[in-house]
C-alpha cells in the first residue's frame, strides 16, 4: 500500500499536468467525422493544436469559439452558435465534440440551454450530435478530461437497437488515455484473433495512427463511427482499459445490461495472460497458437534482460494509469521504484505496491530523482534528466523529440518484448559508458 502526498507548492514551477480539454479532445479524435469545438479563448485551443500536432506529427482538427474580453463579460452563446453553424456548413462533420474550458466555467455559461436553444434556432441541426463535455482547465487533467469526453461520448451516442437481440461475438473496449494508437492496434488484432468484433471507443488506431488519406479531411477520416456507437447496446461484454473508465463501463452496465471486466495494465507476462485467458473464456475458443509462441518469445526475452533491470532504481513521472501500468511492470522485472509522482488522484493510487507516491510537478520529481538509474516520464522529463545526468525513457504525453509515437505500442507480447529491449539497450548503454569511460559515470538523456 503506497502513502499519497500531495505538495502544498502554491505554484507549480515546472508543470507535469496537462488541462482537461487538451485530454477531452484527445478522446474525441477517435470518433469518425468529428471535430472538437474549444468553446474559449484562441489561446487555449492553439495551445492543445500544438501539443497534439508536435506529438503525432500529423494536422489535428480542431476549433475555437474564439471568445475575446467583450464576449466573456456578455455572454458566448452568440460565440457557440457562430461557431457550429460555421461548422456544420463549412466543414459537414458527422459529430462534434464541444469542449468547455476554464474561461466558460468560471464565468459559468449554461451550456445545456446553449445547445437546446441553438437547436431551436437551427432545426437544419438537429440531424447533427453534439457531444458535450464539462472540462475546466482550473482542476483535473489530461486523464480526467479524457475520461469525461468518454463518458459524455456514451451518454450522448451509444443506443441498442430493439429489433436486434445482442450480437453474441460484440465487445465494447474502452481504452484509456495510457493507450496509444499503436496500442489499440494491437489490442483490436488480439481481440479479432479470437473471433470477436470489438468496437473501440474511442479508435485512436484508426485516426491518429499516421496514414495518408487519399483526399484532405478537415474532419477525422477514420475512428469510431456512428454506426457503431448506435449499435453499442448489443455488445455482450465491456473490457475496460484502465482504472479510468471503470466508470464509463458502469454506466454501459447500468443503461444496457452489459458486464464489465477492468485490466489496469496490459504490459508484461501475467498481465497479458489474464487478457488472453479472459478473451478465451468470453468467445469459447483457446488461445491460438500465433499467442503461444510470442508468450514463450516474451519469456526468452525476459531471460535475455532481467540481468539489466534487477534492483535498478527508477523514478516515474506519469498519469495515474500509466503510473500503473508500468510501476507493476518494473516490479515484475526486479526493478525498484525509487520515486513515484504523478498528476492527479486515482483510487488506484493506494494500492500500488510502493512507498510513496507524490501528486505533483516536474519540480518535486527533480527533488526526489537523484540517484536514480532511469527516469521515465514525457519530453519534459529530459531536460530533468540533463540536469541529474541519469538516463530517461520517455513515456506518456507529449513526446515531441521523437518519430512515431502513434505507432508506438507497449501491450501484449509483442508490445512487451519492444518495452523489454528498449529499456535494457538503455542499461546495456550506462553499463558500457562505466567500462569504456571509468571516469565519466554519468550518461546525458540527450544521447540516449
Amino acid at each position: 500500500m503506497a502513502i499519497v502526498t500531495v505538495t502544498n507548492s502554491s505554484v507549480a514551477v515546472n508543470p507535469l499536468k496537462l488541462s482537461q480539454p487538451l485530454g477531452a479532445a484527445l478522446a474525441l479524435l477517435g470518433l469518425k467525422g468529428m471535430i472538437p469545438l474549444f468553446h474559449g479563448s484562441q489561446g487555449c485551443t492553439a495551445f492543445a493544436k500544438s501539443m497534439l500536432v508536435k506529438h503525432f506529427c500529423e494536422s489535428i482538427p480542431l476549433s475555437t469559439t474564439a471568445m475575446t474580453e467583450v464576449s466573456t463579460i456578455l455572454g458566448g452563446e452568440e460565440n457557440v452558435e457562430q461557431a457550429i453553424v460555421t461548422l456544420a456548413e463549412r466543414t459537414k462533420p458527422e459529430i462534434i465534440g464541444l469542449c468547455t474550458t476554464a474561461l466558460t466555467e468560471t464565468r459559468g455559461d449554461d451550456m445545456p440551454r446553449f445547445i437546446r436553444e441553438i437547436r431551436d434556432r437551427h432545426p437544419e441541426l438537429n440531424h447533427l450530435p453534439i457531444v458535450l463535455v464539462s472540462s475546466p482547465d482550473f482542476k483535473g487533467t489530461l486523464q480526467d478530461g479524457y475520461a469525461a469526453a468518454v463518458e459524455s461520448i456514451i451518454k450522448e451516442l451509444a443506443q441498442k437497437s430493439d429489433k436486434q437481440d445482442a450480437y453474441p461475438t460484440q465487445v465494447v473496449i474502452l481504452p484509456s488515455s495510457a493507450f496509444t494508437p499503436g496500442d489499440v492496434e494491437e489490442i483490436k488484432e488480439i481481440v479479432t484473433a479470437f473471433g470477436l468484433k470489438p468496437i473501440v471507443v474511442p479508435d485512436l488506431s484508426a485516426s491518429l495512427d499516421g496514414h495518408l488519406e487519399d483526399s484532405y479531411s478537415a474532419v477525422t477520416a477514420c475512428g469510431t463511427s456512428l454506426t457503431e456507437l448506435r449499435e453499442i447496446g448489443n455488445s455482450v461484454f465491456t473490457l475496460a482499459l484502465g482504472e479510468s473508465m471503470r466508470s464509463c463501463a458502469q454506466i454501459l452496465h447500468e443503461r444496457f445490461g452489459i458486464p464489465y471486466e477492468v485490466f489496469g495494465e496490459l504490459t508484461g507476462l501475467e498481465p497479458v495472460d489474464n487478457f488472453l485467458q479472459a478473451l478465451a473464456d468470453l468467445s469459447g475458443t483457446s488461445v491460438p497458437e500465433k499467442y503461444r509462441r510470442q508468450r514463450r518469445q516474451l519469456q526468452d526475452a525476459m531471460l535475455d534482460t532481467h540481468f539489466y533491470f534487477g534492483c535498478k532504481r527508477v523514478s516515474l513521472a506519469l498519469e495515474p494509469d500509466l503510473l500503473w501500468s508500468t510501476v507493476h511492470f518494473l516490479k515484475s522485472m526486479g526493478a525498484e521504484i525509487h520515486a513515484a509522482v504523478t498528476t492527479t488522484r486515482s483510487p488506484q493510487l493506494e494500492k500500488l505496491p510502493i512507498h510513496t507516491v507524490t501528486i505533483g510537478d516536474l519540480e518535486d520529481f527533480e527533488q526526489l530523482a537523484p540517484t536514480s538509474d532511469l527516469l521515465i516520464g514525457n519530453s519534459h522529463t529530459v531536460a530533468v534528466a540533463n540536469r541529474l545526468g541519469i538516463p530517461v525513457y520517455r513515456q506518456g504525453f507529449p513526446i515531441f523529440d521523437r518519430l512515431g509515437n502513434g505507432l508506438f505500442t507497449k501491450v501484449g507480447y509483442r508490445g512487451t518484448m519492444q518495452v523489454l529491449f528498449e529499456i535494457g539497450n538503455i542499461f546495456l548503454q550506462v553499463e558500457e559508458a562505466k567500462i569504456q569511460h571509468p571516469g565519466k559515470l554519468k550518461v546525458l538523456s540527450s544521447e540516449i
